[in-house]
């Protein structure tokens, strides 16, 4: 019986230790919500960061594949680096490429430029004395004014003390002719109409206002005069451009100079008449650089009977069958580059097998056909993004990196 009680006593205590190392251990073990919530991975989307999940799965705005939210912020090297996944890339047809030395010969040497009045066909109609508006007839820039046409009726004490000598030497006219014909050139040399003349010695009355009559035929350029107020001898009343003929005026960069020649033959286009080119030859190149843009302009004259060319139009010209580049050349797609004023920007993908991307700014010279010529900020082999550039500027926003819309980090 004793030996019974002794056996009970062992089982109890050799049961007792047993569950202490099997739930004893277990509850030591077992995490609180609280810490199991500290380490939960959370889950985003490289597209949309402000979608933030529990678990895996897809965006539920664009369908993409989320990834771990650390590794869309702690994976980059540099805090003006982002990530996108494969999946991203693949949905918004992202394309890459790389910088290489391009030695393309005989294509055509592209220029941008813009429509300008014909400089040898614009024209000043000047006052020839001194006086008052008392009435303009012209009165706004882009008016057409014809040969002939009263422009405006003035008040002048110069013309009208002149009146009376003009009157006086008539009188004279038998016995003193070269007075009269004196007084008279006066009169003709400010402009006066024979017929207005005549009428002053007809009538033997002083005229108190006087009509200005235009000179030439054209459009209006700049008026420089107002009702009311006075105009001097020799100052400008208005400037005219004849538009039957117009500037085709272009820049030319530095490195295209010893391509371009006088009497090329230019195919130029125009937002206004995309389906139309026109074709001229150029008969002007500025022999002084423009230090400020660093080109030079190149010139042709373009028929406008019609009107299809508007001063100010943006022109884009191609000279074809020309050597545009050399060995020495770094040229990248024009579909890589995004404009933010004078700023040129590409986006860079970083090496290694997380797609990773940085934007950089680059300075470009000329275009040519659908590419342009690197100065600066890229070197060859560097990959850039040639399709879909605006699809990962706008990821970049999304993850406040360096974009378009935000530049204020430094970018190198």
């Amino acid at each position: 019986m004793k030996k019974n009680s002794i056996y009970i006593i062992l089982a109890v205590f050799i049961g007792f230790l047993i569950g202490y190392f099997i739930f004893g251990n277990s509850a030591h073990t077992t995490q609180t919500p609280h810490e199991h919530a500290e380490t939960e991975t959370l889950w985003t989307c490289s597209m949309h960061p402000q979608i933030m999940q529990s678990e895996p799965g897809d965006c539920p705005l664009c369908g993409m594949d989320l990834i771990p939210a650390s590794a869309s912020s702690e994976d980059t090297k540099s805090s003006t680096q982002f990530t996108m996944t494969e999946n991203a890339m693949a949905l918004a047809n992202i394309q890459t490429s790389i910088v290489g030395h391009s030695a393309e010969k005989n294509s055509a040497l592209k220029l941008s430029g813009s429509i300008r009045p014909n400089d040898n066909a614009t024209y000043t109609q000047s006052a020839h004395y001194n006086a008052r508006i008392e009435k303009l007839y012209i009165k706004s820039i882009g008016e057409t004014v014809q040969k002939g046409q009263a422009i405006a009726i003035v008040y002048s004490p110069e013309l009208v003390s002149a009146q009376q000598e003009l009157i006086t030497a008539s009188k004279m006219k038998a016995s003193q002719p070269k007075l009269y014909e004196a007084v008279k050139n006066k009169f003709l040399n400010w402009m006066i109409p024979e017929k207005e003349i005549k009428e002053i010695i007809s009538t033997g009355k002083a005229k108190t206002r006087f009509t200005i009559y235009a000179h030439i035929s054209g459009v209006v350029t700049s008026l420089e005069v107002s009702e009311g107020g006075h105009v001097m001898d020799g100052n400008p009343i208005f400037k005219t451009a004849n538009l039957q003929t117009v500037w085709a005026v272009f820049d030319a960069y530095e490195k295209q100079i010893p391509l371009i020649e006088k009497g090329q033959e230019i195919h130029i286009r125009t937002n206004a008449y995309p389906t139309k080119s026109f074709q001229q030859k150029i008969i002007y190149i500025d022999p002084i650089l423009n230090s400020e843009t660093r080109t030079v302009e190149v010139r042709t004259v373009l028929e406008n009977k019609d009107g299809f060319f508007k001063p100010g139009m943006f022109i884009e010209g191609k000279i074809p069958t020309i050597e545009t580049s050399t060995e020495s050349d770094l040229t990248i797609p024009s579909s890589a580059v995004m404009w933010t004023g004078k700023r040129s920007l590409v986006y860079l993908k970083q090496p290694g097998e997380t797609p990773t991307f940085e934007m950089r700014e680059i300075e470009i010279e000329s275009q040519n056909d659908n590419t342009y010529t690197v100065l600066s900020g890229l070197k060859s082999g560097d990959e850039i993004v040639t399709n879909g550039t605006f699809t990962v500027d706008a990821a970049a926003q999304l993850q406040g990196k360096p974009s378009m819309m935000n530049t204020e980090h430094n970018v190198d």
